[in-house]
């Protein structure tokens, strides 16, 4: 099997564009699509639905003004937007984020070119810290600045999965926040065993698009990757069917309450952490090594928050007794470093 060309064409080769045109006809909604307005596939992963938001958007930017744009993007989004910057050779302009990852909306108007069209990448979940960029904020700079056009996608690998679900929907719904494009991971919060993730965007989008007409194939390719999973589609289909939103809803809830209640027991230490609104990752100061290694902690660093960090991204295979296993852990660590220290001073006294 092989969903290769367009899932909205009928197509003789074994497939299963009817699954994925189900799955993109069930989270179109739920992101603010009109279905009858919407184009999507189901992707190989939360990159591939980068690369298919980037590069549609450049050709919907061109079909507009017949220039190529340049690309926005905080310092703090995932590193894929980087390398299909480059890929496309697209001009970035890296906006630096504030302390809790947020991208710096006054440093995202100054370097907006008024000349240029604008192909703007709001993260909706910063890769270590979980910020969500301020979407309004970017909107109303845009509007000031007036670029020629504007294509605007989310890139929402992790938080596009449960938002929805969430009372935070409306931060992914384009009725009330408008974008052009969202990709989303399947491997984050929905849990497939291998990269899978979403692509939608609006029918107006994809028609900008060069299809790309292939003579052999008796159909027009507009996608990126030629050959897509057929099994990926299935699989997506196939707990999509199975959960439900009432499912959904209820593990949604269940990442968002565990984030509080690691935040409040690490708040109970006084050890520094931070909780952005709406995330389930919350990043803390970096313990000691053993700990790192133990709960396969990633690492980052940043002066503004006092140096080294680490972060725990709460996903639905944890609870309240591995956050308290942890806890007890950090604990230890914390009493390893304040025996060091003492040391270390005494043995420092005794030198003079």
């Amino acid at each position: 099997m092989n969903n290769v060309g367009n899932p909205r064409k009928e197509s003789a080769l074994m497939n299963t564009h009817r699954f994925e045109n189900e799955v993109i006809e069930y989270f179109a909604p739920l992101f603010g699509f009109d279905p009858k307005e919407t184009w999507g596939i189901v992707t190989h992963s939360g990159t591939d639905g980068n690369m298919h938001g980037m590069y549609f958007g450049v050709k919907y930017l061109q079909s507009k003004t017949k220039q190529l744009p340049v690309a926005y993007v905080s310092d703090q989004a995932h590193y894929s937007i980087k390398k299909l910057a480059d890929l496309q050779n697209l001009e970035l302009r890296i906006i630096p984020a504030a302390p809790l990852g947020q991208m710096d909306v006054v440093a995202f108007e100054k370097a907006l070119d008024p000349q240029k069209p604008a192909l703007v990448v709001v993260a909706i979940g910063t890769t270590f810290k979980g910020a969500i960029d301020d979407q309004p904020a970017i909107a109303a700079a845009l509007r000031r600045v007036k670029p020629p056009a504007v294509y605007t996608m989310l890139d929402a690998a992790l938080f596009g999965g449960y938002l929805p679900f969430s009372p935070y929907k409306d931060i992914v719904n384009r009725q009330k926040l408008t974008f052009d494009a969202i990709a989303v991971s399947g491997h984050k919060f929905f849990g497939f065993d291998e990269p899978l993730g979403l692509f939608i965007t609006t029918q107006e989008v994809f028609n900008s698009q060069n299809p790309f007409r292939v003579a052999y194939l008796n159909d027009a390719v507009p996608t990126i990757t030629c050959s897509r999973s057929a099994l990926g589609a299935l699989k997506f289909w196939w707990q999509m069917t199975r959960n439900g939103e009432t499912e959904y809803r209820r593990q949604a809830a269940y990442i968002l309450e565990l984030a509080q209640y690691q935040k409040k027991r690490l708040d109970e230490m006084n050890y520094p952490a931070w909780l952005n609104p709406m995330s389930n990752t919350l990043f803390f100061k970096r313990p000691g090594d053993w700990i790192m290694k133990k709960w396969d902690l990633a690492p980052d660093q940043d002066d503004r928050l006092g140096g080294d960090l680490a972060h725990d991204i709460l996903m639905q295979h944890e609870s309240r007794k591995t956050i308290d296993l942890f806890i007890t852990d950090l604990k230890k660590d914390v009493a390893r470093r304040r025996q060091g220290r003492a040391a270390g001073t005494a043995a420092s006294g005794r030198a003079f």
